[in-house]
């Protein structure tokens, strides 16, 4: 009997404590799905303190209007719709400027889910973990393409041993139907960092006219939200991105740790592979963007052979993978670049990522058949790199340089040892007035070349005369918003410089059409394919009539915000016995009868 009662006494115990176990866990799963947070993580709503860097915009460096810099702070004309000298915005839009004659060649194997065109970063007062971003876009909206977060806080006196990119959210450019103000609010995804940090790229070749960024919001909890077990629903999308970011990950991991070893596992045979021409390998491995060559290279030693084959990076674009490379990525690759022509870096080595010493290092063993250069917003930049690019690239031909606003004045003179350069873009640099001099001097053999939005240079006029004397082969000019050119400098310039098919004088205020500037351009320059005289009030008949009669070959005009042409259709229609004419006007809707409505819309002025 005792044994009994024993038996029946332990089974109750046992019943009572899986009664409770399972009553523990059932109130937790009510807590947790009941709340996604702790109470007393209160949500912090802040709006960008400071734009940090951004990749190009539509306005001058010396002004508020139209730049990035309009992103910080609260909405100036939020909710309103309509063009506004208030918002940011970055410089170009649409398709039509890889239809011109200054438009480079793509980099192969650039990753399909890699659109970005441009980007600005934002930083905020608060570091804290993003449960919302907000994007106020006040016209013609849909240019974002990706949102990232960082880890490393720019208010810091103490910098971070490594910063991690996050991307919150990323799609394809899609087109938007209709220019009208939204707030744009993606789904983006939780991280494991706080972030003060925002990085917005984004992709307008979608786009009918520019787009209006008025500023961002930043939602977040300084603690990190506690999520719930029991979900309601599992996004596809979001495992697809997942998916996509471990990819990314773990490609670039590769890239800068497995990519290098060299034991590789001993297999009897390499399958068919053996028998198929090492030329026909090549050729398939060249459909494969880089992260994927990482990986190959592990599966077996023939392919390990092809994947580290310096013929795989004759061109090389690491543009799309900006925020993991660094020194010891260059370092790995040394070895397979030996023969590289085209190299992209690109938005690449900023914030400590890539040291000086590291990038020459590189150049000194990869720089001797460099023919491209893509620099583009390397912050990293100094004097010594450029001396090191003009010694260890000796055929070097384009050369790109745009928004690099770090480099100091004195090192551009570097530039001109580099006597077989036939592409310069100097967009938003420091460059001055005696160093572009010497460079125009010893490069004679520029064809492109950009100084739009250099506002150190002092005397316009006397730099389109050296170009005139000296650049006999020049095909494409940005003088973007140069503040003192004048009709003298025109004049020399259309004299020396016949071959001229690209010309932006856009926001030239210094040139006036009753000098005749405007018409000596259009009698002495008629392979014109594309030319802007944006917002230069004085463009008249007369100038449009002179263009229509001499320029058979223009393509793309733009004349925004010029109040005082009324003969536009007179003019033009005269070219159409010549040939086909494609004007695009930046911003003017075509009618009925496939006609630009200049009247409705020239900034509003008529």
């Amino acid at each position: 009997m005792l044994t009994v009662l024993s038996m029946f006494y332990y089974m109750c115990l046992r019943r009572r404590a899986r009664t409770a176990t399972r009553g523990e866990m059932n109130s937790r799963r009510a807590i947790e799905s009941n709340t996604r947070a702790l109470p007393i993580n209160v949500e912090i709503v802040q709006y960008a303190k400071e734009v940090l860097d951004f990749s190009s915009h539509y306005g001058s460096e010396n002004s508020m209007s139209y730049t990035m810099w309009n992103l910080a702070g609260i909405p100036n004309v939020y909710p309103s719709s309509g063009d506004f000298t208030q918002t940011a915005v970055f410089r170009t839009y649409g398709t039509w400027w890889d239809r011109c004659p200054s438009a480079r060649l793509p980099f192969t194997r650039t990753p399909s889910t890699f659109c970005s065109q441009d980007y600005v970063e934002l930083a905020f007062e608060e570091p804290v973990y993003p449960t919302a971003v907000h994007i106020l876009e006040t016209y013609h909206p849909g240019a974002v393409v990706r949102i990232l977060a960082c880890s490393a806080n720019p208010y810091s006196q103490n910098p971070p041993a490594e910063v991690r990119w996050e991307i919150l959210w990323s799609e394809a450019p899609t087109k938007v139907n209709g220019p009208q103000a939204r707030q744009f609010t993606p789904c983006i995804k939780q991280i494991n960092f706080p972030t003060n940090l925002i990085r917005l790229e984004v992709n307008s070749s979608l786009l009918d006219y520019y787009t209006e960024l008025d500023a961002v919001v930043l939602h977040g909890v300084k603690e990190r939200p506690v999520l719930s077990l029991k979900t309601s629903m599992i996004d596809m999308n979001d495992i697809d991105e997942d998916e996509d970011e471990e990819k990314f990950a773990c490609g670039m991991d590769t890239l800068n740790k497995q990519f290098s070893i060299v034991a590789l596992r001993e297999w009897p045979t390499n399958g068919y592979f053996d028998k198929l021409p090492y030329e026909l390998i090549q050729l398939i491995l060249s459909h494969l963007t880089v992260p994927d060559l990482c990986r190959l290279s592990q599966t077996c030693k023939l392919l390990y052979q092809h994947c580290c084959d310096p013929l795989q990076y004759i061109h090389l674009s690491l543009q799309p993978y900006w925020a993991r490379i660094n020194d010891t990525s260059l370092e790995y690759l040394q070895s397979r670049c030996t023969l590289i022509q085209w190299l992209n870096l690109s938005w690449t080595g900023n914030r400590g990522a890539i040291s000086v010493s590291g990038f020459s290092r590189f150049l000194k063993v990869c720089g001797s058949e460099l023919v491209r250069l893509e620099l583009s917003c390397g912050h990293f930049l100094n004097e010594t790199c450029l001396e090191v690019i003009t010694e260890m690239c000796p055929n070097l031909q384009e050369l790109n340089l745009s928004s690099c606003d770090k480099i100091p004045p004195q090192a551009f003179n570097h530039i001109a040892k580099v006597g077989g350069l036939k592409r310069l873009i100097l967009y938003r640099t420091k460059v001055e007035q005696t160093a572009l001099l010497s460079i125009l001097n010893f490069c004679s053999e520029l064809q492109h070349l950009s100084l739009g939005s250099c506002v150190m240079i002092e005397d316009y006029d006397l730099i389109a005369s050296m170009m005139g004397a000296k650049c006999k082969k020049l095909r494409s000019l940005d003088l973007w918003r140069c503040k003192n050119i004048t009709e003298s400098g025109i004049a020399e310039l259309a004299s020396g410089c016949q071959l001229l098919e690209e010309l932006d004088l856009g926001w030239c205020p210094t040139l006036q059409s009753s000098t005749g500037c405007f018409t000596n351009l259009a009698r002495k320059l008629p392979n014109l394919q594309k030319l802007f005289l944006t917002a230069n009030r004085s463009v008249c008949d007369t100038d449009i009539e002179e263009l229509a009669a001499n320029c058979t070959h223009l393509r793309q005009l733009d004349i925004l915000v010029t109040i005082t042409v009324c003969g536009y259709k007179k003019g033009l229609s005269s070219r159409t016995s010549l040939c086909h004419l494609e004007v695009e006007l930046p911003g003017v809707p075509m009618n009925e009868d496939g006609e630009p409505c200049i009247f409705k819309k020239i900034a509003g002025v008529l």
